[in-house]
């Protein structure tokens, strides 16, 4: 198997275009084109876990975190970033990270946390806006089935947990062959009118290409007419962070203890406990300060995140519990994410959890 389908796979579930503006995710080291001898999944893929790979034969480590996530002007081996490159590439290690766009997706880092804590009707706490077009065309009616399956399967028409959504109006359309053309229906030099189906699907962005592609292919017509317009319509199946329910309302301070059961952690630092009861919880795996507005917004009863500074706790103003558990602490069980999601689709392929621990963090008790 070449590394490429692997990187494939995993864009498919989260797509780079899917990631902040800031971060650095993809293939950092190695090419796609090479065979693929085994993967390793980390959160950080520093030199300790390289070391690993080269041990255990596994050419690929799928890490959440970017080794590589500013310019690098001199790899030299002065910090432990250039020492993390440097080891991969003088042993064919291949780094692939999916970081933001993993966090940005419902079923990615913060989907796995929020089922961890067993919240039920979760939703995406900040829906991103900038992520979906429609698409129009105009399709004879005894080819439109052909045409809308086409553009389905090439990942048109999703909108929240409903699949091969589509308007169709009828219609009457018009066109005149001109020399050295192949009209499907009609004559050369006669203007034709022909009754069809105008069909509009939600895409999102990234897929254009690929729909676009499947859409010409499927379709009857030598000239095919389309358009593509961007929306400023929310993605609720894309975004920041993410909200949902406890089955049961609880005290803030047991609420604290389940944290510390479900994160094994030896401490949680939190602002003071509120006298009502926990039952809506809203979480951002990694630094998430930045939602505590949408946060307050939703009307969440707790926010669960990490790399909180002092004067931000102050931001929550007695309305909502904030808990930082610590940023590996939020994060760790994308590990176990990355494994389920590639051992699915390669069911006979080694995928390994790494042994290394990465947490750079310790704590004094």
């Amino acid at each position: 198997m070449k590394i490429g389908e692997i990187v494939s796979f995993l864009e498919s579930l989260a797509h780079p275009s899917l990631q902040e503006h800031y971060d650095n995710a993809g293939l950092l080291t190695g090419d796609p084109g090479w065979e693929c001898t085994g993967i390793i999944c980390s959160l950080d893929a520093v030199e300790e876990v390289i070391d690993e790979a080269i041990r255990k034969k596994s050419n690929l480590v799928v890490a959440h975190h970017p080794i590589i996530f500013g310019g690098l002007k001199k790899i030299n081996g002065k910090n432990y970033v250039e020492k993390t490159v440097i080891r991969a590439i003088k042993n064919d290690i291949a780094i692939y990270a999916i970081h933001t766009n993993l966090d940005n997706v419902f079923d990615g880092v913060n989907g796995r946390i929020a089922k961890m804590l067993g919240l039920k009707n979760i939703s995406i706490l900040s829906p991103r806006q900038d992520t979906l077009k429609k698409l129009f065309t105009f399709v004879p009616v005894d080819s439109a089935e052909q045409v809308r399956n086409a553009i389905f399967t090439a990942g048109a028409g999703h909108i929240g947990n409903y699949s091969e959504c589509s308007f169709n109006s009828e219609g009457e359309g018009t066109f005149k062959a001109g020399p050295g053309t192949n009209p499907y229906v009609g004559e050369i030099g006669k203007q034709h009118l022909e009754k069809e189906l105008k069909v509009e699907v939600i895409l999102p962005s990234y897929l254009e290409n690929k729909i676009v592609t499947a859409l010409k292919a499927a379709h009857p017509y030598e000239e095919v007419a389309y358009d593509v317009m961007a929306l400023s319509n929310p993605n609720h199946s894309i975004g920041s962070g993410v909200i949902g329910e406890l089955a049961e309302p609880m005290p803030g301070r047991n609420f604290l203890n389940r944290l510390k059961d479900v994160f094994r952690l030896q401490i949680v630092r939190h602002t003071a406990l509120p006298e009502k009861s926990i039952k809506r919880v809203a979480l951002c795996g990694g630094a998430g300060s930045f939602l505590v507005p949408k946060a307050l917004a939703s009307g969440a009863d707790a926010y669960v995140t990490a790399d909180m500074k002092y004067h931000e706790f102050f931001d929550a103003n007695g309305r909502m519990l904030i808990a930082d558990i610590g940023h590996y602490e939020s994060e760790q069980f994308t590990i176990n994410l990355l494994q389920e999601i590639l051992e699915q689709k390669f069911p006979t392929f080694a995928v390994l959890k790494t042994e290394v621990e990465t947490n750079p963090v310790r704590y004094f008790m």
